[in-house]
């Protein structure tokens, strides 16, 4: 017993300071005017300090409060006339799924032809796994678990999508605060929250609301259920005209902070030692995937009339809540982005496994061929 007590106390002082450097952090790059302070100052100085082995820590439930609480504040923005915008970009919404498993196939194909013949350890069939989801644009956590199943080795998944997370986070939001400088734009949210104001009782009901929404998610065990389930909570609540209360801005930039601490606690010295090349090689296509989405988005603006910068966001190689986050911060507009990013993980999740299996035969057909 005296031994659980103290390394409960022992792990609660970690994520303690942690807890502290990340605010601290905050801070500071909010004072040098950095984009997106509060998620981007955690993640730089926990990641810094995870490389130089100090004992850093991330809280599941610190996390999962953190998705709660953004997911909220998202699904807040689904006004009737906002949810009738969405429906008419049906096909906009779409086009862009198609584009994100292709984009993550072609990835995948290229990962597995640079790398299978420098890892002999690691077995063919393996390593076609581990290319493909490592390359799919889903939920780290996520792609990871379906990975596991297909046989394909975890660690370098998990590794190739926590690399291109930090890079995404890195690199969008500083081209978006210099495409909204250079554009001139004060705003592309023209339709701002239904609510404004953090207001008493009616925080409380949208707590219980949003966290009866998670319940249900975690029950029908879906994925990010602590994410997805508040957000559609909360959007069912905002489209059908309740207005309960906003979220208080001290605590969406706590929620900034948790999450960005969870990006940078993976980055271990252990991390980047483990396959320098493969994380290279995932750096590199992380940026190659953000310039094609760029492009992609352009055209895309050109069909729907959207602007570019916000379809941009929205069809980023990046994660719902942190490209959410940045439009919602920088008013890029908050409901296309959301949309856009939570049908493309939706239908990734959904049609990953079937699409690998389908590319592991037609692999398998083109082996025997070439064989005969």
């Amino acid at each position: 017993m005296k031994l659980n007590s103290r390394f409960d106390s022992a792990r609660l002082l970690r994520i303690g300071m942690t807890l502290l450097l990340a605010w601290a952090a905050a801070l500071v790059f909010a004072r040098w005017h950095v984009p997106i302070p509060w998620m981007i100052g955690p993640l730089v100085a926990t990641a810094f300090a995870s490389m130089a082995a100090l004992p850093t820590t991330s809280s599941s439930t610190f996390r999962n409060a953190g998705q709660w609480t953004i997911g909220v504040a998202l699904g807040l923005y689904f006004t009737p006339e906002v949810t009738e915008l969405m429906l008419s970009l049906w096909w906009a919404v779409a086009l862009a799924v198609v584009w994100t498993l292709g984009l993550g196939m072609v990835f995948g194909v290229w990962l597995h032809r640079v790398h299978s013949h420098r890892m002999p350890q690691v077995p063919p069939a393996s390593m076609r796994a581990t290319s493909y989801f490592a390359s799919a644009i889903g939920g780290a956590s996520e792609m990871t678990l379906l990975s596991e199943r297909a046989g394909a080795r975890v660690d370098l998944v998990a590794a190739a999508h926590s690399v291109r997370m930090a890079v995404v986070v890195l690199m969008v939001p500083f081209a978006m605060q210099w495409a909204k400088q250079h554009f001139n734009l004060t705003a592309l949210d023209m339709t701002p929250t239904a609510s404004r104001v953090a207001e008493w009782p009616g925080i409380l009901w949208l707590v219980l609301a949003t966290g009866a929404g998670a319940w249900l998610m975690r029950l029908a065990g879906r994925p990010n259920p602590w994410f997805l389930g508040p957000l559609l909570a909360a959007m069912l609540l905002t489209m059908s005209d309740v207005h309960l209360s906003a979220v208080p801005v001290w605590l969406a930039n706590g929620a900034q902070l948790v999450i960005g601490i969870s990006l940078g606690v993976r980055f271990s010295r252990e991390f980047l030692h483990a396959a320098p090349r493969w994380l290279l090689s995932a750096a590199v296509g992380a940026v190659v995937m953000i310039v094609l989405s760029g492009v992609f988005a352009w055209a895309l603006a050109k069909l729907t009339g959207v602007h570019p910068v916000t379809l941009m966001l929205a069809t980023a190689p990046g994660g719902i809540a942190e490209m959410a986050i940045t439009a919602k911060v920088l008013q890029l507009g908050v409901p296309v982005v959301t949309a856009f990013q939570v049908c493309r993980l939706v239908a990734v999740l959904v049609l990953a496994e079937p699409l690998y299996r389908r590319w592991e035969a037609g692999s398998s057909v083109a082996r025997t061929g070439a064989k005969n």
